[in-house]
């Protein structure tokens, strides 16, 4: 028997332990419910249904009262009138009703039919039960009292506001659903356009950030004198705070008083100041062929690659030391050249890291928004995906078709991170 119990209560201890980890992780499961699913579920939950901006604002009962008449002589009555409108153009409001405070020294000579007095309660008050209202009804309720001090009256009346209830549909909350805002999206030929842009902006953005990491932390693993200012000057661009090196490549590129068309002018490159970004397109011509190229995006491609090839090259830089600088030495020994030691000893160790970069560049980049809109606001052929749900949401007030966009986004670098994981190399190290 002692053996029994001893077991079941073994058992039960490291049941207890099992258990104990999922305790102790069901804050943070909390937390990423909370912070990013709950957001997200929103998201997709909005992107089903036709709201606008508006919308998110719940309808609401106007009402006003306007002292009629107010006799001088004692005993005489006062017509009050509530004039009760539904502002919204949309939504019915349903058991609407509403409350108004008998004022102290008046009494109730008449009242409307849907309308009575409770005498019962303490102070009286003139409750109105006025149904359901359509969109931008309105009308009145008329109430004639007596007052002891008819000069008073007025006062008396507008020192008390009635207060209204009533029930409203939310097309949030309703499950009421439909398609159309993916309908519209994907049967619009500007979808695809956008979505193209991206995808361009996105892979040249990515792999120009990391082919310029890898070029600079390349030269980085050199020992010269200075190294250590060069690479703080290196990690520059991406510490600085985006307005400010967006406002100077703006003002730099400017086609009126920009520096660099400045020089280009008096270079003889150029003979007319070009809008780096405000031009869509521009004649170029290489090996004898003619071709548009993209001026403003390749322009934004130019700035997303300065701007954050700094991530890369310390990622790059930090693995590329972890390897022992005895295989490189023997490879010298052996009359390795330069490029043969990147190749054959450098890359195959930092092909794992690479991968990770491209994967979190590319989800980054896809989803960047502040960089281009404060470039070019999303003109000149520049607009993505995500400019796209700024401008569908808070430009047009189409929050349905915003939400669907960004779902579209979503299911999108979900479908390409899942790929890219299951198919990601590993570096030798």
């Amino acid at each position: 028997m002692e053996n029994r119990s001893s077991k079941i209560n073994a058992g039960a201890l490291v049941r207890r332990e099992r258990r104990l980890p999922y305790k102790l992780l069901l804050p943070t499961f909390l937390l990423v419910l909370g912070v990013v699913l709950f957001p997200l579920f929103a998201n997709f939950w909005i992107s089903f249904k036709p709201v606008l901006l508006a919308d998110l604002r719940s309808p609401e009962l106007s009402i006003r009262e306007k002292v009629l008449s107010a006799s001088e002589t004692k005993s005489d009555t006062v017509r009050l009138e509530y004039r009760y409108r539904n502002p919204s153009k949309k939504y019915n409001l349903t058991e609407v009703k509403f409350d108004d405070r008998v004022p102290d020294g008046a009494s109730v000579q008449e009242v409307d039919p849907r309308c009575k007095v409770k005498v019962n309660l303490v102070p009286r008050v003139i409750s109105c039960e006025l149904g359901a209202l359509e969109p931008k009804a309105r009308g009145r309720v008329a109430v004639t009292l007596a007052f002891y001090e008819p000069v008073l009256a007025r006062q008396l009346l507008l020192k008390t506001k009635p207060e209204a209830s009533f029930q409203t549909k939310n097309v949030l909350t309703s499950f009421e659903f439909t398609l159309s805002n993916y309908f519209k999206l994907f049967s619009s030929a500007e979808f695809w356009n956008v979505l193209k842009i991206t995808i361009y902006y996105t892979v040249f953005g990515t792999a120009g950030a990391l082919l310029m990491g890898l070029f600079a932390a390349q030269i980085m693993r050199s020992v010269f004198p200075g190294r250590a200012i060069v690479r703080g000057f290196l990690l520059f661009p991406y510490v600085a705070p985006v307005i400010a090196v967006a406002f100077s490549w703006v003002v730099l590129f400017d086609p009126f008083s920009g520096v660099i068309n400045h020089l280009l002018i008096e270079m003889g490159e150029i003979k007319q100041p070009i809008n780096f970004f405000g031009q869509r397109t521009v004649e170029v011509e290489l090996f004898g062929h003619k071709f548009n190229l993209p001026l403003a995006l390749s322009m934004v491609i130019l700035f997303e690659i300065w701007r954050y090839f700094p991530l890369s090259f310390l990622f790059i830089l930090a693995r590329m030391q972890s390897i022992p600088k005895d295989v490189y030495e023997a490879a010298e020994m052996d009359g390795a050249s330069p490029l043969q030691q990147f190749w054959f000893l450098s890359l195959p160790n930092i092909v794992g890291i690479l991968a990770i970069l491209f994967l979190l560049r590319f989800i980054w980049t896809f989803n960047k928004f502040d960089d281009i809109f404060l470039l070019t606001g999303g003109n000149a052929g520049t607009r993505t995906l995500t400019v796209n749900v700024y401008e569908q949401a808070f430009a047009i007030s189409n929050l349905g078709a915003g939400a669907a966009v960004a779902s579209v986004v979503f299911v999108i670098l979900l479908s390409v991170s899942g790929i890219f994981i299951y198919f990601l190399p590993k570096d030798h190290g």
